[in-house]
């Protein structure tokens, strides 16, 4: 019995199980009362119509669960940011669906909603994909309308995308079941079809109330923009439906009808399962994120047939390249090695870090993904840069400019699964999130910082006790541990997967398990949007 392996084990399985229980808390959305206010009303809530409308509801991934979690808490709160992301699958043909949970806030906008519905747009657009918008909104949340409304990354961009969206043929349908209201109207409009349903959705750019304070008219909702209305008088909605299951089926005939996609043509034979289990990447992976483990560990774990032909083996051996197949799709893998390498001149090296050599054979092997249109999977468990005067001498900033032109300037689709640490350069050179992975998902033992929260909270530690000194304030060993435990505590926090993925720096936390499932699902998107950009290393020093 391997003791270690135990205990990464039960703490892994532990991170594991909160992420579970996290997640069961966000589904209910406003709550079980407004759940249950939202069905009398004979109205489905946002994850039901989801589910209803797609083929395998299991199969799909869900976007953004936690975004918005600890966030507005004095308006509140706004779990899932009051909109739910799924990419499924209705009537056979791959899709994103995106729905306002209205048992939040009725659906208002925050400022997180409209970047969680802007990422959703992202997404569609970079991968041609179809989007379905099932609206039930009251629009934007007034109290803080100031940090949604006029900026280039705000409300309005929303309706920018659907005319983008529109003239590259991307397919956009839109079922109004409830509320869609001022700006928000734009939105069924500018999609290819329009559904409402009856007596629950209605469709105004102001309402009864404001119409009456604007120009004195008196009139009622349903009257001004309900489904009779803006079916029969107004040429607004395309199709009438008696309830949120009839809008639903005819969606599922719409998407039934559409022809198909021309394909960006990434390799795929058909799906092997790993042979290694990959249940003991809970045992593999340490529950301290400065220990070492082998990488490989964890590649053969997530490959078809634990299959891996590795590229430059024992040069560069701090970071691992190498080709693979993922639910039987080819992709290039580049992994951050967590053990510590010796070179063939017998220089030790640290692993998580990126050195010279392994930044070098990192940007060859992206550039011969770019030759052979192989999708990209990153694999993060990154430190950093190394640093000190040999590494300075010998060129650690020009070959990690290298790394990070060959990733910014990579065709091919990109996918990065955050594994533990995420720091730093490290995180850009490894593809974070500036650098437009097609998904970035993040495992429960992920942290993301500029560096590790100790050495960040001795080095600020040391400032504010120098500052305190400097102001005449006694300064003892038991007030720097204070000063350092206040500050490693805000720090720590700051780092947690949860709050990257609470404000959509990666696009969700997963279950290791469910990493295959994700990476496969993003290339069948990718699959969708052919390559029509040359790869172009620009300017790089050699």
């Amino acid at each position: 019995m391997d003791l270690n392996f135990n205990k990464n084990e039960d703490h892994n399985k532990l991170l594991l199980s909160t992420l579970r229980h996290k997640l069961a808390q966000v589904k209910l959305g406003g709550g079980e009362k407004r759940i249950e206010k939202h069905h009398a009303k004979g109205k489905m809530t946002a994850r039901e119509r989801i589910n209803y409308l797609l083929d395998d509801a299991d199969a799909a991934i869900e976007l953004g669960a936690f975004v918005g979690d600890e966030m507005y808490e004095e308006h509140g709160g706004c779990p899932s940011g009051g909109v739910v992301i799924k990419i499924g699958h209705v009537a056979g043909k791959q899709c994103i669906v995106v729905a306002n949970d209205a048992t939040v806030k009725a659906g208002a906008w925050f400022p997180i909603t409209a970047k969680k519905n802007l990422r959703a747009q992202e997404i569609a657009i970079e991968n041609r994909l179809p989007i379905i918008y099932l609206v039930d909104s009251a629009g934007v949340y007034l109290p803080m309308q100031d940090e949604i409304f006029p900026d280039k990354e705000h409300f309005g961009r929303i309706f920018r995308n659907n005319a983008v969206m529109s003239s590259m043929g991307i397919t956009q349908i839109s079922a109004v079941m409830g509320s869609c209201v001022a700006g928000g109207a734009y939105l069924p409009i500018m999609s290819d079809e329009a559904i409402i349903v009856e007596k629950t959705g209605s469709i105004f750019l102001a309402g009864s109330y404001l119409v009456k304070a604007a120009i004195g008219e008196s009139i009622d909702n349903e009257t001004l923009g309900g489904a009779t209305t803006h079916s029969e008088i107004s040429g607004v909605t395309d199709y009438k439906a008696k309830d949120d299951k009839d809008a639903l089926n005819k969606i599922k005939s719409i998407m039934d009808k559409i022809g198909d996609y021309d394909k960006a043509g990434f390799s795929r034979k058909d799906p092997i399962k790993p042979k290694l289990d990959p249940n003991e990447i809970f045992g593999i992976l340490p529950r301290k994120r400065n220990d070492q483990y082998d990488m490989r560990e964890i590649i053969s774990r997530l490959v078809d047939d634990s299959e891996f032909e590795e590229y430059k083996k024992e040069y560069g051996q701090t970071i691992i390249t190498g080709y693979a197949r993922i639910d039987g799709w080819a992709v290039g893998i580049v992994a951050n090695q967590r053990k510590i390498v010796k070179t063939k001149t017998g220089e030790m090296q640290f692993g998580g870090v990126i050195y010279s050599d392994s930044a070098d054979k990192a940007t060859r092997f992206i550039s011969n993904c770019n030759q052979k249109k192989i999708p990209l999977v990153f694999l993060q468990d990154v430190t950093g840069f190394m640093v000190g005067s040999k590494s300075e001498h010998g060129g650690i900033i020009k070959d990690g400019a290298k790394m990070v032109s060959a990733v910014s300037n990579s065709v091919v689709p990109k996918f990065t699964i955050v594994i533990g640490n995420s720091y730093g350069a490290g995180n850009y050179a490894m593809c974070g999130k500036a650098y437009d992975p097609r998904f970035i998902v993040a495992w429960p033992s992920a942290e993301l910082a500029v560096m590790g929260g100790t050495q960040a909270a001795k080095v600020l530690a040391q400032i504010e006790t120098a500052s305190l000194a400097k102001k005449g304030e006694k300064v003892d060993e038991s007030k720097e541990k204070e000063v350092f435990d206040k500050i490693k505590a805000k720090y720590d926090k700051q780092t947690s997967p949860y709050y990257a993925a609470a404000r959509l720096w990666t696009d969700a936390i997963i279950n290791p398990l469910d990493t295959r499932k994700w990476i496969s699902t993003g290339i069948e998107a990718a699959n969708h949007s052919p390559i029509t950009k040359d790869f172009n290393l620009g300017v790089i020093q050699t």
